[in-house]
């Protein structure tokens, strides 16, 4: 019901677990790629290995305890279920605080920054962490109309933090989580009291491009090694997200595929994913889209929202986070104008997309000093 905010058990029937091996067990793989590398997508000897471990040797029932114990919650938000994570700190003076992830990450990618923001040693340095699952994402239910872009998921998310009870509180995002929170800062939502962001969105100028300065050839350079190389996903799921939802959401490797890829392009790796992110929990993330059918409605912010990855004006206190291997880079020069209130940046030297996930201890330090200038 509209309004309520209520308990919600995870508890996947072990029919729809044995439908996953069923169906990893009748996959049709194709040829090995022609090259040695990774340039033509996932290499079929990396693919068959990860999912041979998802089918023999994982066990789903552990992540969906841990999520369960966290506190998981459930509200309807125009007509919307929206599921997530209240994790609340010992601490009842703990400044709340609201993580959003993006694609093709899930509520999961904060598990282990989750301790290091409500159980700090200095109780000062405490959050109460309020972590939902975009709407099509995950345990969130699947808008059936459009109109459920950023900007109103920014304005879904400050309805969420009301029914909480939180009258004053921070946003946190990357990716969609940085578009989201982006969308909340621009727009002002009652309660948020400002922002930080691990992906900070800024493009440049004409005279940008006359005499750079060497952190802005490395975003240029970055960007245009995505447009050329890495937006094939993006160019899909923005204009065709129901036609590749189809295999998505049919093929559990086709998906494991799709997000396995992105796990090894956009990690701070030495070749393979499980360099920056252990197996097991690449293949908890990928369960919350398989287990849920999630493949086309998250596919489908692409199409609702990609152009809201524009520049924003921001007034509100805004802090950055700019882990090396960023996909979609942006300078201080460029980001300080549209965020005139710039109060924290900061440059670390490992990490990369999936900045929580990577670097759970450096990004929950970076969250402590940059909201500590915003009290």
């Amino acid at each position: 019901m509209n309004g309520l905010v209520e308990p919600y058990v995870l508890a996947v029937p072990e029919t729809a677990l044995v439908d996953l091996c069923t169906r990893i067990d009748a996959t049709r793989w194709p040829e090995r790629e022609t090259v040695d590398d990774w340039s033509q997508g996932v290499p079929l000897a990396a693919l068959q290995d990860f999912v041979s471990t998802w089918r023999h040797d994982y066990d789903w029932r552990r992540t969906e305890a841990w999520i369960n114990a966290q506190g998981l919650s459930s509200t309807v938000i125009d007509g919307v279920a929206i599921r997530f994570l209240h994790v609340r700190s010992r601490h009842e003076n703990a400044t709340p605080l609201l993580l959003t992830h993006g694609w093709p990450g899930s509520i999961l990618e904060f598990r282990e920054v989750i301790p290091r923001l409500t159980d700090p040693q200095d109780a000062a340095d405490a959050f109460h962490c309020v972590i939902p699952c975009l709407p099509g994402y995950g345990l969130s239910g699947k808008p059936d109309k459009a109109g459920w872009g950023v900007e109103r998921i920014a304005r879904a998310w400050g309805v969420l933090m009301a029914r909480l009870g939180y009258d004053r509180w921070f946003a946190q995002g990357g990716d969609w989580g940085a578009a989201v929170t982006t969308q909340i800062g621009r727009q002002a939502i009652p309660g948020c009291a400002g922002i930080h962001l691990n992906m900070p969105i800024a493009r440049p100028l004409p005279e940008d491009l006359v005499a750079p300065g060497p952190d802005e050839l490395r975003a240029l350079a970055a960007l245009q090694h995505y447009q050329e190389w890495d937006s094939g996903y993006s160019t899909q799921q923005r204009t065709r997200p129901q036609t590749v939802g189809y295999g998505l959401v049919d093929s559990p490797v086709g998906l494991a595929a799709w997000i396995y890829e992105k796990m090894g392009a956009w990690t701070d790796n030495a070749g393979k994913p499980e360099d920056s992110l252990s197996r097991v929990s690449i293949i908890d993330n990928l369960m919350l889209y398989w287990l849920t059918a999630t493949g086309a409605s998250s596919a489908r912010l692409y199409w609702e929202s990609f152009g809201s990855f524009a520049p924003q004006d921001i007034t509100m206190p805004v802090a950055c986070s700019v882990f090396p291997r960023e996909i979609l880079p942006a300078p201080r020069k460029w980001v300080e104008r549209h965020c005139t209130n710039l109060v924290y940046w900061n440059e670390l030297d490992k990490g990369g997309h999936f900045a929580a996930w990577e670097q759970p201890e450096a990004f929950a330090d970076e969250l402590r000093k940059a909201f500590a200038l915003m009290r």
